[in-house]
């Protein structure tokens, strides 16, 4: 079947279930991961069976433009406005989610895990390490679908929407450290303390470095182009972003944390940051998001999901009692005001967007082949109860808090 054909089909479905979940009053991105679920269904196999196995670059492509966004959100005057108590509760909700899923797993996982006879260094270990890191993100589009449905406003509301700016920050680099130390477990020579400690600096550090550099080349090559069309825009970052990742992947340095760091150069840096963020929300953002959410759904095995469904309702769990105490401890330390202690964290429970990009990435190394698909269909799992929960909890917090009214 001609790869064409099949990723207007993948874009066509998309568009069709995304419309159907907002008439539900859905996130619709909900509806892309459904539309994923649904061509996932034995009656297709004929048509996407060998298209599945080259869907990496899509991911890959899609997963900078999404970190070079996130990146985008980091800009230092407006972090400085967000004031210490949305600070503390970002640190601690996202420190607490990840410490709550790792200890829950390292005892779910050997009761009711997939893999036989695992061994705790080259298994147990690591995959906790990696699904804990995907416990901070969050997904602001539920919360902010119902604020302005509802034209909610207040301290809820507003804490919520500047904690989860931070939460896909803090996953992204949760999740950089956790590749880096997870791939050290892996390793058949086992664990010594050099390569401990020197393995996932060299990662992480080198690609903090070389998304600064990409950074502000980006905003050289731009402030000599003296062009300033949007199709010359989307040509410079386009090849800025995937150059970047390249470069990332061929020196082994992580790749979703130097795009991360060269959007967060350019929005620093570049005078021009309001219109190159825009224009990527406004022309690329939304394509983007179908073709990934789509093939996440896609990447859906129920023959697996069987299985780890305990570990499913577990993941859900540990990370939600994880964000309520982070964020309850937090508001406490900053003197938030009650409500926000109360019914704050229900806005952080929603969770798909990056987190989805972040597990599929997993997959793509060839280290984890052994417990990937495990991680995976957790997420996408935990991810459809996310989103479909995530309104509902929005919802009854901000009106608990006094902030809407039917």
């Amino acid at each position: 079947m001609q790869p064409i054909l099949l990723v207007g089909i993948i874009i066509v479905a998309g568009f069709l279930f995304g419309e159907i979940a907002g008439r539900f009053k859905l996130p619709r991105v909900t509806g892309y991961i459904i539309a994923g679920i649904f061509l996932n269904l034995h009656y297709f196999d004929f048509l996407f069976q060998d298209f599945m196995d080259n869907t990496g670059i899509i991911t890959n492509i899609s997963l900078s433009f999404i970190t070079f966004s996130v990146g985008g959100t980091l800009l230092f005057s407006r972090i400085k406005k967000l004031g210490r108590g949305i600070l503390n509760i970002a640190v601690l909700e996202s420190l607490f989610a990840f410490l709550f899923v790792f200890v829950g797993f390292l005892i779910l996982t050997p009761l009711w895990g997939p893999v036989k006879d695992s061994s705790w260094f080259t298994v147990l270990i690591p995959i906790s390490i990696l699904i804990a890191s995907l416990g901070s993100p969050t997904d602001p589009s539920a919360t902010l679908a119902v604020k302005h449905e509802y034209n909610a406003r207040g301290d809820v509301s507003a804490t919520v929407m500047g904690v989860a700016a931070l939460d896909d920050v803090a996953g992204i680099l949760n999740y950089s450290i956790a590749i880096a130390i997870a791939r050290v477990f892996v390793q058949p020579d086992g664990v010594d303390a050099a390569s401990f400690i020197l393995e996932p600096a060299v990662a992480i550090f080198g690609a903090v470095l070389l998304g600064i550099v990409f950074g502000l080349i980006f905003n050289l090559v731009m402030s000599l182009a003296g062009r300033e069309t949007e199709g010359v825009l989307i040509v410079l970052i386009l090849g800025s972003l995937l150059t970047c990742y390249g470069f990332a992947s061929y020196l082994k340095f992580d790749e979703l944390l130097s795009t991360m760091v060269m959007g967060a150069t350019v929005v620093n840096y570049n005078p021009q940051r309001d219109k190159i963020f825009k224009m990527l929300q406004r022309y690329i953002e939304e394509l983007i998001f179908v073709l990934f959410f789509v093939i996440s759904g896609m990447h859906l095995d129920f023959s697996v999901l069987t299985t780890t469904f305990i570990l499913v309702i577990g993941f859900v769990v540990f990370r939600a009692v994880g964000k309520v105490l982070g964020t309850r401890i937090g508001a406490s330390i900053s003197g938030s005001p009650t409500p926000v202690k109360k019914y704050a964290a229900a806005g952080l429970i929603p969770q798909g967007g990056i987190v989805i990009g972040l597990a599929l990435l997993i997959t793509e190394k060839p280290a984890f082949d052994a417990f990937s698909g495990i991680v995976l269909n957790v997420i996408i799992g935990a991810t459809v109860i996310h989103e479909l929960v995530g309104p509902l909890l929005a919802k009854a917090a901000l009106k608990k808090a006094g902030e809407i009214s039917e």
